[in-house]
């Protein structure tokens, strides 16, 4: 098996509503080619899920860099996804990743429906 790498790993959910949005922001923010996507429905809120994804984009490509995005009005989350589960379900999940890879830089977002990319610290 031939050995490539590459910088980051985005992981988003699957729903078409901000497809585009993500798309454009990673136009912008990423270089081409120097990103794996992940897309799950509800982004983060299935943990175990999306950490052996991860996982695997680590082992595999080396990435220095995860870029979580969960949503508003995210059919996943249901009546529970409030801002500020969804701000929890990101830190919990940045927390996870920490605690695996420290050495890892990791990114947290809220997207709105309007495209609007609420960076959550």
């Amino acid at each position: 098996m031939s050995s490539h790498t590459c910088d980051n790993c985005l992981l988003s959910c699957i729903d078409y509503r901000l497809q585009g949005y993500i798309n454009n922001w990673t136009k912008t923010n990423l270089e081409e080619g120097s990103w794996d996507r992940i897309s799950f429905a509800g982004g983060v809120k299935n943990l175990d899920i999306i950490l052996s994804q991860i996982d695997l984009s680590k082992k595999l490509h080396q990435i220095k860099r995860v870029i979580l995005i969960n949503h508003e009005d995210c059919g996943a989350y249901g009546e529970e996804g409030t801002p500020q589960n969804h701000a929890e379900d990101l830190k919990d999940a940045k927390s996870a990743l920490q605690k695996l890879y420290p050495d890892l830089a990791i990114d947290l977002y809220f997207l709105h429906l309007d495209g609007e990319f609420e960076v959550i610290s």
